[in-house]
């Protein structure tokens, strides 16, 4: 049998390519939102990166119900409702008077307008930018506007920190981010990518998305990754598929890669790499830290 989590990893990635399939990684035009005067009081996250965002902004009193995936920090009020599939009748239940939701072909938006319930729906962004203004708008709905300028500027702090923290002795490093055995990616165009593109690093997997079709979440094949030959492996599946550093060197024709002999396979935390909230300067910080322990070449 399956932990309820085992595959999170993929379906985070799975659900952010039908997202961006949707709609825009832009903040929320939707209407009858509360005013920062007000400031919505019960509110129903459906989307584990705002879960953490509101918390971070001091919202968190403010949240009554969250989405299955939403446990973290530990104190949110983590539920059964699902942000695949939200059931419109379950989310009422719990009298929101905001809805926040990543989107997806699921349309609620009219159930909602007929209950009243206005609803914000932050799809993930492709860059820094884009997290920094889904916080700013968080604050602007909850009314935590200081919190969220606090967040803000507390991330470009610690962001451009980690950034000068890591200085490139010769050639830009090439490196395969992970988020699956299946081989799913993510390109430079992504929040992912844009962890990486701190240090310069060459993201091997953009060649597989050249257009822009696959959302920046492109499927990559073994032999494409074997060849590509990167020097830095990270591993987003360390929870979700049980993935380490052994495993990777187990695998037919791995072995020779320079990454794992030399030691740069990388094992991440799935929830927080799959996440633009508050932790990608975590995130951020284990890729500098790899960098600069780890001999390349």
């Amino acid at each position: 049998m399956t932990s309820p989590h085992i595959r999170r990893a993929v379906l985070l990635v799975a659900f952010a390519l039908v997202v961006a399939a949707c709609g825009s990684d832009s903040p929320s035009d939707a209407p009858n939102q509360p005013t920062p005067a007000e400031g919505a009081q019960n509110i129903v996250s459906l989307s584990p990166s705002s879960t953490e965002l509101l918390f971070a902004i001091g919202a968190g009193d403010q949240v009554v119900a969250v989405d299955e995936f939403s446990y973290y920090p530990p104190e949110a009020p983590t539920t059964d409702l699902s942000g695949f599939t939200p059931n419109l009748e379950a989310i009422l239940a719990y009298e929101p008077d905001l809805l926040i939701w990543q989107g997806g072909p699921e349309d609620i938006s009219a159930g909602l307008t007929a209950a009243g319930v206005p609803m914000v729906v932050h799809a993930p962004p492709a860059d820094f930018e884009g997290i920094y203004a889904q916080i700013t708008e968080l604050g602007d709905v909850t009314g935590q506007i200081d919190g969220a300028a606090e967040l803000v500027a507390q991330m470009r702090s610690d962001l451009a920190e980690i950034e000068a923290s890591y200085t490139p002795a010769g050639d830009p490093v090439t490196y395969f981010h992970e988020a699956g055995t299946e081989y799913y990616s993510a390109t430079s165009s992504t929040f992912v990518g844009n962890i990486y593109g701190l240090f310069d690093m060459v993201n091997v997997a953009d060649p597989a998305d050249p257009d822009g079709s696959q959302f920046g979440y492109p499927l990559l094949n073994e032999e494409f990754i074997i060849d590509s030959n990167p020097d830095f492996i990270f591993l987003a599946d360390t929870i979700g598929y049980g993935q380490t550093a052994q495993t990777v060197a187990q695998r037919p024709g791995w072995d020779a890669m320079s990454a794992v002999q030399n030691g740069n396979v990388i094992e991440l935390n799935d929830d927080i790499v799959s996440r633009w909230g508050p932790r990608v300067v975590d995130f951020a910080r284990q890729v500098a830290d790899a960098l600069n322990r780890q001999p390349v070449g």
